[in-house]
């Protein structure tokens, strides 16, 4: 049966692409507030390996079973990321984007993680792949997630502490 397989990458990237329009909406609104962005240099590299990620699953993919244990972990992974999304609100984007003034969310997730997020997206990276049964592409997006992740995460503390938000 093929139509599991398909059924979950098509949701996970109908869910990429809305929250690419929501991003890119609440970053214009941002920046339209005074907010600048910090670190764009990155952010190619980071939806490539996104985009990548997901092109290879499609590749990979469909017609193998989906296993139900990862299945549900990976939509353990989608609650938590709508606690994300509710939580920020329209200070949530997928670029780094400082607003002068505004207070650090410490609220819903971000009380347990500073990058909530960012542990979301570590664990769909890894999930979805074992879901399918490939746990070498899970290995290997993982690390280069890792790399990724690593100057993101630099480059926000960074950003955070300049602005003094972050102490």
């Amino acid at each position: 049966m093929m139509w599991p397989s398909i059924a979950l990458l098509a949701f996970v990237t109908l869910q990429r692409l809305a929250e690419l329009v929501l991003a890119r909406r609440n970053t214009a609104a941002l920046l339209a507030k005074g907010a600048r962005e910090v670190a764009p240099e990155h952010y190619p590299t980071m939806v490539a390996l996104h985009a990548g990620w997901i092109i290879g699953l499609w590749l990979l993919a469909p017609g193998k079973p989906v296993a139900l244990f990862w299945f549900l972990v990976f939509m353990g992974l989608q609650a938590l990321r709508l606690w994300v999304l509710a939580t920020l609100k329209g200070r949530w984007t997928t670029r780094i984007i400082i607003l002068p003034g505004a207070p650090l969310v410490r609220s819903g997730p971000y009380r347990l993680l500073r990058h909530p997020n960012y542990a979301i997206v570590v664990g769909e990276i890894a999930v979805l792949p074992l879901a399918f049964g490939l746990p070498f592409y899970a290995v290997a997006f993982s690390l280069l997630n890792a790399l990724i992740l690593y100057v993101r995460v630099k480059a926000e503390n960074a950003a955070l502490k300049s602005a003094m938000i972050l102490k």
